[in-house]
């Protein structure tokens, strides 16, 4: 599979966890910055590493402890399977000059099990599917919102069939892998169903009532099942905006899936094209758009705070972004390549009465305009100029 510059710069001579998804790249990327042969790969996904390991974790401390200087790194993929292990990383970080990398696909065991998260000895990046700067000119926006861009996705399934089993499968192997044998929850099939309802749901102001009762179980149930997701890293919360502001009403969070492939799946409608002209294309517009400026912000500035904002009379922010020494970004999407002044007047009426902010609306123009005090951006650009800073390197 072709290697694709990523945006996220790891440190060198600095011991860290990086977490992801399942099959967004992490093993790939640190192959290609750190080199097989200058590591010790440990991969606790192959049941009989696990089961050494997990028999005889001292042995882990009696290789780390063999190695000379021609090896300065120790990998450890999937550390949740054995979280003791860090116990272990702790003393070595301590007594040694190696630097030890440790990925996951899931925090819940290391966040709720009292795994030792090293104290500060280890940074903390996360990694995401492909976004479209470093896809460059591979990148396609019809396709990355019908089937996302999981680097599988991008270059290993041709065919629209290839791509359809691929993420059904990432599905159900999600549910076996990180949920079921996990031991997550004690009954699949409510978590399953849930899955289907969460994703039917994605990027609407969540109503844990309403999805309990369509799931067949309580409100608290539901609440823990999103708090899986978030740790499993499957989707994230966008809670709403928290400053004092007059109109605000709903305190509701919306929930959002880290893929667009990986919604549709849990939809069942990867099978369904999607229209541009249709509501349905929007919405994974917009799901898109938003996904981009966290992923981005991520990168380089993981100070930024996002949410949205919506009123009793449903005028509603998409997204807005609270940048520490700036004004507040507001971000209206539209995926219409011919923004109308009047599909902008309730937001700009609702951004004036927000303090110290600048609005925006990303878009499919072909060149930025204004309307009001509006600046309307191809969407592109527009990443390119509020999440990438001077000097940041990017594909395309």
């Amino acid at each position: 599979m072709k290697f694709v510059n990523r945006l996220l710069e790891l440190p060198l001579s600095q011991s860290f966890f990086l977490f992801g998804a399942r099959n967004t790249g992490k093993s790939t990327l640190l192959k290609h910055t750190f080199g097989a042969k200058r590591a010790l790969w440990i991969d606790l996904l192959d049941p009989d590493q696990e089961d050494r390991y997990a028999r005889e974790p001292a042995s882990f401390k009696q290789e780390v402890m063999a190695l000379d200087e021609t090896t300065p790194y120790v990998i450890i993929d999937e550390i949740q399977k054995l979280p003791k292990l860090l116990n272990i990383v702790h003393q070595l970080i301590e007594s040694t000059n190696k630097i030890f990398i440790m990925t996951g696909s899931s925090a819940r065991k290391l966040r709720h099990g009292g795994a030792n998260l090293l104290a500060g000895r280890a940074f903390m990046y996360n990694l995401y599917p492909f976004t479209a700067l470093e896809l460059g000119k591979s990148f396609n926006l019809d396709a990355a919102l019908r089937w996302g861009t999981l680097p599988a996705i991008i270059y290993k399934m041709q065919s629209e069939e290839d791509k359809n089993l691929f993420l059904q499968a990432y599905a159900q192997t999600y549910l076996k892998e990180e949920i079921w044998l996990e031991q997550f929850i004690r009954k699949i099939d409510p978590f399953r169903k849930f899955l289907e309802v969460s994703a039917q749901c994605n990027g609407q102001i969540l109503n844990f009532s309403k999805i309990a009762r369509d799931v067949g179980v309580d409100d608290k149930t539901i609440q823990q099942y999103f708090s899986i997701l978030e740790d499993t890293l499957m989707g994230f919360i966008l809670e709403p905006f928290h400053a004092s502001f007059r109109k605000r009403l709903h305190a509701k969070p919306k929930f959002y899936f880290f893929d667009t492939g990986v919604c549709r799946a849990l939809t069942r409608t990867l099978s369904v094209p999607l229209k541009k002209s249709s509501s349905e294309y929007g919405h994974y517009f917009e799901h898109f758009i938003i996904l981009e400026c966290i992923r981005l912000a991520s990168c380089y500035y993981p100070e930024f705070r996002f949410s949205y904002l919506k009123t009793r009379d449903g005028v509603e922010i998409d997204l807005i972004v609270e940048r520490p020494g700036q004004k507040n970004l507001l971000i209206e999407i539209k995926s219409s390549d011919h923004v109308r002044e009047d599909k902008l007047s309730s937001f700009m009426g609702l951004a004036k009465d927000i303090e110290n902010s600048e609005a925006i609306c990303l878009s499919q123009e072909s060149r930025p305009k204004k309307i009001g005090d509006v600046m309307v951006w191809p969407w592109m650009e527009a990443l390119r100029k509020y999440f990438i800073p001077e000097g940041g390197c990017y594909s395309g």
